[in-house]
């Protein structure tokens, strides 16, 4: 029963070969037997078997959710969940604290009948508390471990998402991303990842790091099972502004599985961001020529100048975005937590720090805390570069210069080995920071493996453009047919 697809769960339980609760259970057994080795789930749902027979017993009387009834699904614990789960980011300052209400891309899973099976690891607060931090470990939760190779980093910060989906742990999994923290982690972990338009999903009731960045979505083993998800996820928010600027009408994204998608496309490589591995780009090659194969025209090299123009703006509007949200989130919690300002965090940190901060500190929050309001014309003025780079003089020009329907790029490297010391080595491929500064989409598919350590290929499109790069991902995935399972080795296999 491993590797089962979302359609192919639906199909079992349509003949009755399968329920919601064996599913579950089997799952829940498969975490209880492999977890400890990779460490990918922070909190398992007390009331999953619960929730699953509560589904089983509406589809027997014929009410049918929709295409996840019944499908076990684990969360990012930095995502509001109103139950018996805590959402803390992996934070000990948050232990113990309990969503009032779901979040909104909580409402429409629960309302798709989805089962909330539990939270994931993830790199403590996404990821944003230190300059020498190490991906994949919270204070809460420890540290997730890559189950291609046990001594590699699983990335972040949705470690434990992605390589829960990879271990095969639950159906799909959710993750979130500022920079890099779906794409890093699918790609490292060998399953898709889509980050999608800002706004297309709801970022209400998630821990934020940056209202201009910040977006939770799909990570699957297939494309198929992410584009399912995302469809479940997306919908417009009262609460979140960013989602009024969707398109109008829902998201289905079935009907872009088609596998002769790729035809006729017109995929730009912008090679300056691609890196300097030779095994990464040679795995590279191999995918051009296959989407060549199958009907895409490629454009190489595409100019991208302003790729590497705006890292310190980008910073800059993160810092001063992180204390603004997440003062905002902070303030809304309960007097049963101790913590309800950043200062509240960075102090219980200091306080806490032997458990809280034992490889590395939070420089990060610190910075954070000396920023101003967000009027201040520092911040406006690092905001407005941001986009104008990213978008008008960044991908904007790139597709419409050359008529392109997306970018094409390593999404990065073979897992580096965790080091607690010295923390995560990075790559020089450029793919997550164009995309995620200018807010649009970006799907990683697994695409080869440098020693058994799994390496994904980039689809990067214009703002609410997920059908297209749905369709020219799922086109690529279904020639290449590269993802193979994990075998939880101790090390690489040399």
């Amino acid at each position: 029963m491993d590797e089962l697809t979302i359609l192919e769960i639906q199909a079992k339980m349509e003949s009755g070969e399968l329920t919601a609760r064996q599913l579950t259970e089997m799952y829940l057994e498969r975490i209880h037997s492999l977890n400890p080795k990779i460490n990918a789930v922070i909190e398992l749902n007390p009331d999953a078997l619960e929730e699953a027979d509560a589904l089983d017993a509406k589809y027997r009387r014929g009410n049918v959710l929709g295409p996840l009834h019944g499908v076990p699904v684990l969360l990012k614990d930095n995502i509001d969940t109103h139950d018996k789960m805590q959402t803390t980011a992996g934070s000990l300052a948050l232990a113990g604290s309990i969503a009032k209400q779901d979040a909104f891309l909580v409402e429409r899973l629960r309302a798709a009948g989805v089962v909330l099976l539990g939270k994931t690891n993830l790199s403590e607060w996404a990821n944003f508390r230190s300059t020498r931090s190490t991906s994949g470990w919270s204070s809460r939760g420890g540290l997730t471990r890559n189950p291609y190779a046990l001594d590699r980093s699983a990335c972040g910060s949705s470690s434990g998402s992605a390589a829960a989906v990879a271990a095969n742990f639950c159906a799909a999994a959710i993750g979130t991303e500022t920079d890099g923290s779906i794409i890093c982690p699918s790609q490292t972990n060998g399953v898709v990842g889509i980050k999608p338009t800002l706004g297309l999903v709801s970022r209400s009731g998630i821990i934020p790091i940056a209202h201009s960045q910040d977006t939770a979505g799909p990570m699957a083993r297939t494309v198929a099972d992410a584009a399912i998800l995302l469809g479940v996820m997306a919908g417009a928010d009262p609460h979140d502004p960013a989602t009024a600027s969707a398109p109008v009408g829902g998201a289905d994204y079935r009907s872009s599985l088609d596998p002769n998608g790729l035809k006729g496309a017109r995929l730009g490589v912008p090679r300056k961001m691609a890196g300097s591995d030779e095994r990464v780009l040679a795995i590279f090659e191999e995918c051009i020529t296959l989407l060549k194969q199958c009907g895409a025209e490629i454009v190489d090299p595409v100019s991208m100048p302003t790729f590497d123009k705006f890292a310190r703006s980008e910073m800059e509007v993160l810092l001063y975005e992180f204390k603004a949200d997440l003062n905002a989130y902070l303030s809304r919690l309960g007097p049963e937590v101790q913590v309800h300002t950043l200062e509240d965090v960075i102090r219980f940190n200091e306080e806490n720090a032997a458990s809280v901060m034992p490889y590395f500190g939070q420089e990060r929050m610190l910075a954070a805390q000396k920023k101003g309001p967000l009027d201040e014309p520092r911040y406006l003025n690092a905001l407005k570069r941001n986009l104008r780079l990213t978008r008008a003089e960044g991908l904007d020009a790139a597709l419409q210069a050359h008529q392109l329907d997306a970018l094409i790029l390593p999404s990065g490297g073979p897992a580096w080995m965790i080091d607690l010391v010295n923390g995560d080595s990075i790559w020089d491929i450029e793919s997550t920071s164009m995309p995620a500064v200018a807010g649009y989409p970006h799907i990683t598919v697994p695409a080869g493996y440098v020693f058994g350590l799994p390496v994904g290929l980039s689809f990067i499109g214009a703002a609410w453009q997920e059908s297209k790069l749905i369709r020219l991902a799922y086109a690529f995935e279904q020639a290449a047919q590269v993802r193979r399972p994990p075998q939880f080795l101790q090390t690489v296999a040399l």
